[in-house]
């Protein structure tokens, strides 16, 4: 009887095409039900493989930020951690308001936006 290949699960390259399909996508665990991210092939706590793609509410809440100042006639822009409702957290950026108006507590909402060659996963402010 032959071998059958098998195919070695592709977490990273799984969530770009998500990205450029528009879509942001997160992992969970069939057995626990934590959501995991950045994208890997086991659960961290209890290394569980039965890792499965759910969209992400998108909503969350800026844990930290940081103001990257560039010289003229760059922009200055944030780098945030955001603790998304489903409980991981993720460094990202605020856009839609100036750098030094994000504010620890802020609600938010993901937005997929593309950048360079690829797609990133940003976040604004939430009225």
């Amino acid at each position: 009887m032959p071998d059958t290949p098998t195919i070695a699960p592709r977490p990273e390259q799984d969530y770009l095409a998500f990205l450029a399909q528009g879509r942001f996508m997160i992992q969970r665990s069939r057995s626990s039900g934590r959501h995991v991210f950045y994208p890997r092939v086991a659960e961290p706590l209890t290394g569980a493989t039965d890792l499965e793609w759910v969209p992400a509410s998108g909503f969350g809440t800026v844990y930290a930020t940081s103001v990257v100042r560039q010289r003229d006639p760059a922009q200055s822009y944030n780098v945030a951690l955001i603790d998304l409702v489903e409980g991981p957290r993720m460094m990202s950026r605020v856009e839609g308001i100036a750098p030094d108006a994000v504010r620890i507590g802020m609600k938010v909402q993901a937005r997929v936006a593309a950048e360079g060659d690829g797609f990133i996963v940003v976040f604004d402010p939430v009225a």
